[in-house]
């Protein structure tokens, strides 16, 4: 076999060959984080037969993503490395170097030594998962500061309107005061128009009637008239609208994605698109965990531990120190999984009964999820419980 090690840095990559017997084949080179430099690796590759080489590379941030889809598009044998398997190699060299050209050397005797796992087109697919969902939890906090943002300034130009809706993050009172942020606006607006308004946006919800009364709410209301609040309410209405649209962009990718892959996950009852690639993304190969309780200490939901002496707590929280989006989605699915399956059910009943609140029993809900998930990933095999 040939062993490729390859150094990821931002702007360039240093790469180097060795034989199986360490001899060095090709010295440390360096090429440029781009079309031409990724080029220009393949006409050294080109001397050696594809199939008895193998490429490695640490995980490094994203740095490298682009290099290993490249890489495994052309059906390279390409590993990436957990950078402390490289690191106890480093460790083990009596002269303590780090350079690019030395961690070539490094990553390509650690393919050789320690095992390895190839990177697949279905590796790339939980990649892909794992950013969209990770950059879908991003746009709802997004969102979520922009309505709090929203509540804030209303409360300063029309303090009565979120009473009169029952609240005021609904499209026709979006439509409204994209065009009428103000008490004085809504007031001079053509009544038939406002009328339209609100029954296009509710779909036909809000007819005349309910135009009429928010005029004369407008009328009276105490709200201030001043135009840098107006200007504020109708920009953020149109960044949450946006924002909106781009959330279910990402769903609808993610989607996508998923029904390519056709996994298994997607049998549990209750569980959407939205979880399912949450879980599959943030977990990744399943096989790099030796078992279901290392799987739930890494989404945060393994209990923590509190003992002294000869007290030893029976009751403890969560530790919450692995993946939050993980533990989001997988609490997220318990609890449409509980909706949906009598056994979840019966243990959230069951743990109501014994005390705990409803986020600590759909804790329980979510660890009982994490060894099913485990067992159908490591299995292959469809939810039957």
């Amino acid at each position: 076999m040939i062993y490729v090690g390859i150094d990821i840095a931002k702007l360039n990559h240093f790469a180097s060959v060795l034989s199986s017997d360490g001899k060095v084949l090709v010295e440390p080179f360096k090429f440029t984080n781009d079309n031409d430099g990724f080029c220009m690796l393949l006409s050294v590759l080109d001397s050696f037969d594809k199939d008895g080489l193998i490429i490695g590379l640490e995980s490094t941030a994203h740095y490298g993503n682009n290099l290993v889809e490249f890489l495994v598009s052309r059906h390279f044998h390409v590993s990436v490395l957990n950078p402390i398997q490289t690191s106890s190699m480093r460790k083990n060299r009596i002269r303590k170097t780090k350079t690019d050209k030395v961690d070539t050397a490094i990553i390509a005797q650690t393919l050789m030594s320690q095992p390895y796992r190839l990177f697949t087109q279905y590796d790339i697919d939980l990649l892909h998962l794992k950013n969209l969902g990770r950059f879908r939890q991003k746009l709802m906090k997004q969102r979520t500061r922009n309505k709090i943002m929203l509540t804030s300034y209303l409360d300063q130009a029309f303090p009565e309107l979120q009473y009169f809706f029952n609240g005021i993050h609904h499209k026709s009172v979006y439509a409204v005061l994209k065009e009428a942020p103000s008490p004085e606006m809504i007031t001079s607006m053509h009544m038939t128009h406002l009328a339209h308004l609100l029954e296009s946006a509710s779909h036909g919800r809000f007819r005349k009637d309910k135009a009429q009364e928010l005029r004369v709410l407008a009328q009276k209301s105490v709200g201030s008239s001043d135009s840098s609040i107006s200007i504020q309410i109708t920009q953020t209405v149109e960044q949450i609208e946006l924002l909106d649209s781009q959330i279910i962009d990402v769903e609808s990718k993610m989607q996508n994605i998923l029904l390519a892959m056709d996994s298994v996950i997607l049998t549990i009852p209750g569980i959407s698109y939205l979880e399912a690639g949450m879980i599959l993304g943030e977990v990744g190969d399943v096989h790099r965990f030796a078992s279901p309780h290392k799987l739930l200490a890494f989404a945060g939901l393994d209990p923590t531990i509190h003992q002294s002496g000869n007290f030893n707590a029976s009751h403890t929280r969560m530790s919450k120190r692995g993946s939050r989006y993980l533990r989001f989605a997988l609490v997220y699915a318990a609890h449409n999984a509980v909706k949906n399956n009598s056994v979840f059910k019966q243990l959230y009943d069951q743990k109501r009964n014994n005390g705990l609140n409803h986020y600590g029993a759909l804790g329980h809900c979510a660890g009982k999820l994490v060894r099913i998930v485990y067992k159908m990933l490591t299995d292959n095999v469809a939810f039957n419980l």
